[in-house]
């Protein structure tokens, strides 16, 4: 199997980001009516553009999806074992550690105690909510099994429903925390049930008329670059959307993106090391990685609301997981596609 290539943006998508995060920034600033115009199409704390824009992002990934591999996946739960471990027994609580460290005391001297304290909450909220939708773009970009990532998604979603809250309770000592189930189930819809239903239906229409071969090699590769370009215009419009918040609190962000930033490369290697030593192919070891350190932000930034306000540390926190989240997750996807060779290779019929 070859590697993906990103096309146009493969040489300077380093640039290409920086220049994208500029741009959006400007846009909020200079153009606040942009981000409002854009802002009032969202529904369930989702924002309808950045859907669709995901949406474009996962199709590519989703026409690849053989539902046999679905089926299969059980057969072979090691990366499954993996993804449920560190999401749910390991994440959350090096989060809070890790953000009590940087926020409480490195930090110390340039944090009031009670702003540490919301930052911290916002982090948490992160830790507790493993990716739903972005996670498929990173395992698309760095050549994961589709079936695979898709069963790993649904397992974590199913999971949600359970454990986030009591977590979040735990480690925060808050009460009546309570999973937004307009946002969970619109989230699992627009980027889960929609897009494999889509490439479902187009895989086999079209594999009933043409050669497997022709599906994968022609049909297919007209769609090389949409993922990237989604991925960019993505970036332009959150960071629009927080355009004002950055010039405002520019020392904050940065402050509470460390710990984010250091906690997410930490997931990722526990998670990727693990497969390792497992002998887990790496087709099922990218993934496996990527969506414990990857974050389900729109809840994360609902609960923040909700518990704490809109103006609060804990939901500026969230908004800084969302921005730190494409820069750093795209460095993993070149990481992981580095280290490839040092894996064993999923069996293909």
């Amino acid at each position: 199997m070859s590697e993906k290539k990103i096309g146009f943006f493969a040489k300077y998508l380093s640039l290409w980001v920086a220049l994208c995060i500029i741009l959006g920034v400007a846009i909020g600033v200079l153009f606040p009516q942009v981000p409002e115009f854009l802002g009032q199409m969202e529904y369930a704390n989702v924002s309808i553009p950045v859907a669709v824009l995901i949406w474009l992002m996962i199709f590519p990934m989703m026409l690849k999806v053989d539902f046999k591999s679905i089926v299969n996946a059980g057969k072979k739960p090691k990366g499954l074992i993996i993804t449920l471990v560190i999401n749910w027994l390991i994440k959350p609580f090096t989060m809070y550690l890790i953000s009590w460290f940087f926020l409480k005391v490195v930090f110390r001297a340039f944090i009031p105690e009670l702003l540490a304290t919301d930052y911290i909450a916002g982090a948490v909220l992160l830790g507790a909510a493993p990716c739903t939708a972005m996670v498929f773009v990173w395992s698309y970009l760095s050549d994961g099994d589709p079936g695979y990532t898709v069963v790993q998604v649904a397992v974590n979603d199913l999971i949600i429903l359970v454990a986030f809250a009591p977590i979040v309770a735990l480690l925060l000592g808050v009460s009546n925390v309570h999973v937004p189930m307009d946002t969970l189930f619109l989230s699992v819809v627009l980027f889960v049930v929609i897009p494999l239903t889509a490439g479902f239906f187009t895989r086999s229409l079209l594999l009933k008329k043409h050669t497997t071969e022709w599906f994968e090699n022609e049909f297919c590769s007209r769609f090389d670059g949409i993922t990237e370009a989604g991925l960019l215009l993505t970036l332009v419009i959150i960071f629009s959307f927080q355009g004002e918040t950055i010039l405002a609190n520019p020392v904050s962000i940065i402050l509470i993106a460390v710990p984010l930033i250091i906690q997410t490369y930490l997931i990722f290697f526990l998670g990727f090391g693990w497969s390792k030593l497992w002998k887990v192919p790496y087709q099922v070891a990218a993934p496996s990685g990527m969506i414990g350190a990857s974050n389900f932000f729109e809840l994360a930034v609902a609960v923040a609301i909700s518990l704490f306000g809109l103006s609060s540390g804990a939901t500026l926190a969230t908004v800084v997981g969302v921005l730190v989240e494409v820069p750093v997750m795209l460095s993993l996807v070149k990481i992981a596609r580095s280290m490839r060779s040092r894996y064993p290779q999923l069996e293909t019929a």
